[in-house]
């Protein structure tokens, strides 16, 4: 009797350290696959019609290196996400109203858009983080970032109004309305 207990233990004590240390845990197996749980990756770390969010991480011998890794990364597809995003909106804004000369207007919006972006990234808020320690001495860090979009609008129309030329040709409250139906995409996802 005392052997199982002393058994039992042990595997629980296995167990806890197992999932405790990894980075992932095993969930199922089906026809010699393991479906693997990657942190930070369920449904709140996700984008919405609110925010852009990301997951993203880092390996590195060092905990400091690997914090810059994953925070590196995750800003990297998070200015990649809202570009792509503002891309779309500005043609779906341009094919929606009569622009006069649309290439123009569209090169011109992009690039504000850009500096947008790349000053959006500086208000990035911290959602969820994690750290591991592998078998092998390195760390793995997770972190999950997210940024409003509501600054991201209003920075790019406060941009385009003080632009004469773009201002001629923008409409906030259709720009608004567009960019709002771009997010909604993101809850369907």
């Amino acid at each position: 009797m005392r052997k199982i207990s002393i058994y039992a233990a042990m595997a629980v004590l296995a167990g806890v350290v197992a999932t405790g240390c990894g980075g992932s845990k095993k969930v199922s197996s089906e026809k010699g696959a393991t479906e693997i749980v990657t942190p930070l990756s369920g449904k709140e770390y996700r984008s919405d019609k609110d925010y852009f969010r990301t997951s993203q991480s880092g390996k590195s011998p060092d905990l400091a290196t690997a914090k810059k890794i994953a925070l590196q990364n995750a800003k990297a597809e998070l200015a990649g996400n809202i570009q792509s995003t503002v891309k779309a909106v500005t043609e779906n804004y341009t094919n929606q109203r009569s622009v006069g000369d649309k290439q123009e207007f569209e090169n011109k919006f992009e690039e504000n858009a850009r500096t947008v972006v790349n000053q959006s990234l500086n208000d990035v808020k911290i959602i969820g983080e994690k750290t591991f320690k592998e078998k092998d001495g390195r760390f793995t860090y997770y972190i999950a970032i997210e940024v409003s979009k509501e600054p991201i609008v209003n920075n790019i129309a406060d941009r385009i109004s003080k632009d004469a030329k773009l201002q001629l040709d923008f409409d906030k409250h259709q720009f608004q309305k567009t960019f709002d139906e771009e997010m909604k995409k993101f809850e369907n996802q």
